[in-house]
């Protein structure tokens, strides 16, 4: 008899490693997110990034890919994140009219903060 174990779901994924569908995924259901009007259609976006991610969705709803991914002279993270993880940084708040902020994810944000500025 064969006994199963259950892993437990990841909580972050790396954007990079995924596969060009699954950013595809990702992408437009971050646009829908930013553009929800909703908080129902917030959170159904991000449970389509967390299952394109094949990471579980965090109790907050609410996940982001690190900023560094486009920051010019960032490291270059791509993470997917719980945004509600301590040590993420706000490097850009969100524009009028959208719901995203860009954020670093705790590592980066440890290692080399680039906190918005005034």
């Amino acid at each position: 008899m064969a006994v199963m174990t259950h892993a437990r779901p990841s909580l972050e994924a790396d954007y990079r490693t995924l596969s060009p569908v699954a950013q595809a995924v990702i992408d437009k259901a971050m646009d829908k997110a930013d553009n929800a009007l909703t908080t129902s259609d917030y959170t159904d976006a991000m449970e389509y990034v967390a299952i394109a991610a094949g990471i579980a969705l965090p109790a907050s709803n609410d996940l982001a890919i690190c900023s560094c991914r486009n920051d010019a002279g960032g490291c270059g993270c791509s993470v997917i994140f719980d945004t509600a993880l301590p040590g993420a940084v706000v490097t850009a708040v969100n524009d009028p009219d959208c719901n995203l902020s860009q954020l670093q994810c705790p590592t980066c944000g440890h290692d080399h903060p680039r906190p918005i500025t005034d």
